[in-house]
């Protein structure tokens, strides 16, 4: 039967936006299963299988019982998280933080990639995006109708800036993106570094946007923030998270850090997109900011088994990897006499293997030679994969 419904085009706002890859390849791979009774191992997203602090859940449940906690929410966020947020700052990263105008609770960090880049950016304006580097960076410059001037970080370079090359690239630059503890590579920061990237926003009037939900996973130093560094006010912002240190990630909270007008800017476009979030979720998460050494003591305990497990499987695919790398990965470059790029290895070790590792080229073209792999599953299932590809594939 002919389909005489009316033609719409889609924006062209979204040419060149791709599906997200996970979302993409999970629905292939869970297709696969269903037709072949296959059961693959996806060590693929980083989404905490670890449940929040008891505590936390337990203050989720009690509020939820009050009767006046249901209505809309401020679009600003409560006062009781953002003095939360305001407080954690102060004891974790030694910034001190107005509640009421230098604190803007989000519905998760990646929400506020998007907010950052329609407040800002008006179409052709040059954003500095990592590579490799979280996919959203990209695609909500796109989005928004700026431009991406991609800056490498190689393996040569430890996978920081290369500041000569940045110098070359400033021209016309509006934003720049930056994320330490980095995810895919897992490289720390170091004071030093923020103080470089303070001074090269300054120099060439770059609004530069730190997003910082790592800072607690597997990392052997202390937490930083940018806003750390004299002046860095002037010039930075935050965007941090309770998805990964506090195992919250299907609870949606993040913030926005920093400058109050940037921030108002922000929350102009937010306040247009969503309302406040749920008050017992807001009251959750100022009890999980509260939490202290042991919380993620024991937290990391759990994640540096899970990394002895998947470094033993990284072993077993001849890949080599950093040492001390933080955050819920390991990211690994294939064994030099591998022919063919990330997507084949990957493809080989799913065919052959049932074990899912993400191409390191899904985050940028210097990851071509690397995957990366997810600590989010129990060592017993990182074993099991390990175990997997010693039958398998060298057989």
């Amino acid at each position: 039967m002919e389909n005489n419904g009316v033609r719409i085009e889609r924006s062209k706002r979204l040419d060149g936006i791709g599906e997200y890859y996970f979302s993409r390849r999970l629905r292939e791979i869970a297709e696969i299963e269903a037709a072949t009774g296959r059961r693959i191992i996806k060590l693929a997203m980083g989404s905490p299988d670890l449940p929040p602090a008891p505590c936390v859940v337990e203050t989720l449940c009690e509020t939820a019982h009050r009767p006046d906690v249901h209505r809309y929410m401020s679009y600003r966020g409560e006062p009781i998280l953002r003095r939360a947020f305001a407080d954690w700052y102060r004891r974790w990263y030694r910034v001190e933080l107005d509640p009421e105008t230098e604190v803007l609770p989000l519905l998760g960090s990646k929400e506020g990639i998007m907010h950052v880049c329609m407040a800002f950016l008006d179409p052709g304006d040059r954003v500095l995006v990592p590579d490799p580097g979280y996919p959203t960076y990209s695609a909500a410059v796109r989005l928004a109708g700026g431009e991406i001037v991609p800056y490498p970080l190689d393996e040569e370079n430890d996978f920081l800036p290369d500041f000569c090359a940045l110098e070359q690239a400033a021209a016309g630059v509006k934003l720049m993106f930056v994320n330490y503890p980095n995810m895919p590579t897992g490289r720390t920061p170091t004071p030093e570094l923020f103080s470089r990237l303070v001074d090269f926003g300054r120099r060439h009037n770059i609004l530069i946007v730190h997003d910082n939900p790592y800072s607690f996973v597997r990392n052997d130093s202390r937490p930083l923030s940018i806003l750390e560094v004299e002046g860095a006010r002037e010039v930075a912002l935050e965007l941090n998270s309770l998805s990964k240190g506090h195992s919250m990630a299907g609870w949606r909270v993040g913030v926005a850090v920093g400058r109050r007008e940037w921030l108002d800017a922000i929350l102009t476009f937010k306040s247009n997109m969503d309302t406040g979030m749920f008050y017992p979720v807001q009251a959750a998460a100022a009890e999980a900011l509260s939490l202290g050494e042991a919380w993620f003591d024991e937290l990391n305990a759990i994640y540096r088994e899970r990394e002895k497990a998947g470094s033993k499987l990284l072993d077993t695919l001849g890949c080599t990897y950093r040492p001390h790398q933080a955050g819920l990965f390991i990211w690994a470059r294939l064994p030099d006499a591998f022919i063919g790029d990330c997507y084949d290895f990957s493809d080989m070790v799913l065919d052959r293997c049932d074990v899912f590792l993400t191409p390191g080229g899904i985050f940028g073209s210097q990851g071509l030679r690397y995957i990366r792999i997810t600590l989010c599953y129990p060592a017993e299932v990182l074993e099991e994969a390990a175990q997997r590809i010693r039958e398998r594939l060298h057989r």
